[in-house]
């Protein structure tokens, strides 16, 4: 989704950013009058209605404001070749929030970080962090949460007949079949990882 910036300054809608990042929360008006480098109030309060428009901000029942989501993304500056090089253009092309991007419900996701190695062959390696989403149906050859007896695990999901088993993605570890007790918490739906 493209975000319209209603004639607001790449500055301001920066300074913005890194008070969210630095802070946790929206920036009260007189703090939003500060980062734009307005001396008045009324000037704060013309910049937030443009920010309403444009879906960054909105104001909550008392009139504070706060973000709309995570309004506040990474610049989409171009694409780049994965096959054979080709000469490098770099053209705003939109604005993309990671949440936007990685979380399909936020409302019913939550980050987990990887310890271990028995998903590598799946490309979650120790060290990722994993959004999970609860509450979807899974399937047949999805990734889960699960907690098989007692123990949680993140493995592929398989149904043979009547049978669950949880199936590593690593050779040297062996399938998982409950004795007990077995409970999907919810389904992998991205990772990420830091280089």
């Amino acid at each position: 989704m493209k975000m319209e910036t209603h004639n607001i300054p790449p500055e301001v809608i920066n300074s913005l950013r890194n008070f969210y990042h630095a802070h946790g929360r929206a920036p009260s008006f007189a703090e939003l009058a500060k980062l734009a480098g307005y001396a008045s109030k009324n000037a704060a309060f013309r910049l937030v209605n443009k920010l309403v428009d444009a879906g960054i901000v909105e104001k909550d029942a008392s009139g504070r404001i706060r973000l709309r989501g995570n309004r506040l993304g990474l610049p989409l500056l171009g694409y780049v070749q994965a096959g054979f090089p080709t000469p490098a253009e770099e053209d705003l092309l939109d604005t993309i929030s990671l949440d936007d991007f990685l979380i399909r419900k936020p409302q019913a996701s939550f980050m987990l970080k990887v310890s271990g190695d028995s998903m590598i062959d799946a490309g979650i390696q120790p060290g990722d962090m994993v959004i999970i989403e609860r509450g979807t149906a899974y399937k047949h050859g999805d990734i889960v949460l699960a907690q098989v007896d007692n123990d949680w695990t993140l493995k592929y999901y398989e149904r043979r007949g009547n049978q669950v088993v949880l199936v590593p993605a690593n050779k040297n570890y062996p399938e998982i079949f409950a004795k007990q007790e077995l409970k999907i918490e919810g389904v992998v739906r991205s990772v990420m990882r830091r280089y």
